[in-house]
């Protein structure tokens, strides 16, 4: 019996220290290798930190919310001579990438659906981030069918044999002197499905059944306090999707900003200031006493927007993809940048660096505090790849998993205050960057259109700058371009 010792190890960015937020394990346990140990918060980011070891735990030197260094021993595992790196033949396999799919097929023949299922192949024990990606064989998909498919293919008369009629009833076995048999009927042909039996099954409302969803949306479900069996299905075999969960929980929010709550019977209450919300004071101070602030404010008429946001959600390229006026708002400045390069840029003590790239931030209210991780090399993405980007983005920093790399060397950054409600605000710049963009709340109001008031979708754009870098032409006629793309976005095909 040998005893490995796992350090906390650098999770990048050079960080030099991170809180153990929570043990996943505890002595006595049997692990495997990618097994998750322990979830700890650095700076940036919460982080899950899988075993390379197969074996027990032993010893958990380090207690939750305790910060140690990087370098720190913080677990031993007890394992059989020589079986560290190199897992045993006869471990458990990590899950691979399909694992979940697996799951949620599972679940829908529990609910009533059956399944066919290719054999798969058997995958090697590779620890996260080592090992050749290119050389792991991959599981292939289960096809899940629909019970009314299913069905469907029981009931559907067979093929008659090639080279006679069609039987009229059972066949039997003439030369058996037994009792007779019913030959099996032949298998159905595909074609012999109707096309209805295969079609989406429409989204109906939660019944008393299993609830079908993948383990990360449950885990969603439950941070956001969503009761899953009230949510809506809208997936493809009857699950619940991620979109679902989001969407009950901003209705339900609604009703839970309504309630007012009890005053604590504590006087007082210390939260230490450590990880993300260290980061975020300092970051703050630091960009609202080092840059000059500017500040302007455009009132823009959103209609356009919103009619062309609402064509790309019926269209069948964006099909599963969220689409949102702030995707039209994001390709807006990069449009704007190209136009006014000096408002992506940084401004040091020898000299002003302007970036012919566009690494969009996007700054995101999480439950670990505000952070803003970017979209790198957007200038070159279509609005397509940009909607999945965004969308990528969100979820992963709403997961909080969003890693140190996704939140530097960012260019230029929007805020989206219009989802809280806000119609404008006076935002502070991302630390090393000469300007940041809030997009407001759009709703209806009288508008005046060739003379007469009419009732149009209207939005309040505000950004602040560098001044140090950023004069107040460029300023204006940078903000004037992200407000013409919203009034038409047509231009955007220029």
């Amino acid at each position: 019996m040998s005893v490995s010792r796992f350090t906390l190890p650098d999770v990048g960015e050079g960080l030099t220290e991170a809180e153990i937020v929570e043990w996943k394990v505890a002595p006595g346990d049997t692990i495997a290798i990618n097994q998750v140990l322990v979830e700890i918060e650095t700076a940036k980011s919460l982080v899950e930190l899988p075993s390379p070891y197969v074996g027990v735990v032993g010893e958990i030197l380090v207690e939750s919310g305790t910060t140690v260094d990087v370098g720190t021993v913080i677990i031993t595992i007890l394992s059989e001579a020589g079986a560290t790196d190199d897992a045993p033949s006869d471990a458990p396999a990590a899950p691979d990438a399909a694992s979940a799919d697996d799951e949620l097929a599972a679940a829908a023949q529990d609910a009533g659906g059956t399944i066919s299922q290719e054999p798969a192949e058997e995958s090697p024990q590779v620890l996260v981030g080592r090992g050749a990606a290119a050389s792991m064989p991959t599981r292939r998909r289960r096809h899940v069918v629909p019970a009314a498919a299913h069905e469907a293919l029981a009931s559907a008369p067979t093929a008659p044999p090639q080279g006679g009629p069609a039987a009229s009833g059972p066949r039997t076995n003439t030369a058996s002197t037994g009792p007779a048999r019913t030959a099996p009927p032949a298998p159905p042909t595909r074609a012999a499905v109707p096309p209805a039996a295969l079609a989406k099954p429409a989204a109906s409302p939660r019944s008393a059944g299993p609830v079908i969803t993948k383990p990360p949306i449950r885990k969603l479900a439950k941070d956001l306090g969503v009761d899953l069996t009230q949510v809506e299905p809208t997936g493809r075999f009857g699950d619940v999707t991620r979109e679902d969960v989001l969407r009950e929980a901003t209705q339900a929010s609604v009703f839970r900003n309504i309630q007012t709550p009890e005053w604590p019977t504590d006087r007082e209450e210390h939260i230490p200031v450590k990880g993300v919300r260290k980061v975020i004071a300092q970051t703050m101070v630091k960009s609202a006493f080092t840059a000059p602030h500017v500040s302007l404010f455009v009132d823009v008429d959103a209609t356009r927007t919103m009619e062309f946001v609402k064509r790309l959600k019926v269209s069948t390229d964006f099909a599963g993809v969220k689409v949102s006026p702030l995707l039209i708002m994001a390709k807006a400045m990069i449009w704007a940048v190209r136009r006014n390069p000096t408002v992506n840029s940084v401004f040091t003590d020898e000299e002003i660096v302007i970036k012919h790239y566009v690494n969009l931030g996007i700054a995101a209210a999480t439950p670990r505090g505000l952070i803003v991780p970017n979209i790198k090399e957007a200038q070159d993405m279509s609005l397509l790849e940009l909607a999945g980007a965004l969308e990528k983005l969100t979820i992963t920093a709403r997961d909080g998993k969003t890693s140190p790399a996704e939140m530097s060397n960012g260019t230029i950054t929007i805020t989206n205050i219009g989802v809280f409600g806000m119609d404008t605000g006076t935002p502070i710049l991302n630390a090393g960057e000469a300007g940041i963009v809030a997009l407001g709340t759009i709703k209806q109001k009288p508008w005046v259109v060739d003379g007469e008031v009419r009732p149009r979708f209207v939005t309040t754009i505000g950004a602040s700058f560098d001044h140090r870098v950023v004069d107040g032409d460029v300023a204006s006629r940078f903000l004037a371009d992200v407000a013409s793309i919203i009034e038409e976005p047509a231009l955007l095909l220029e």
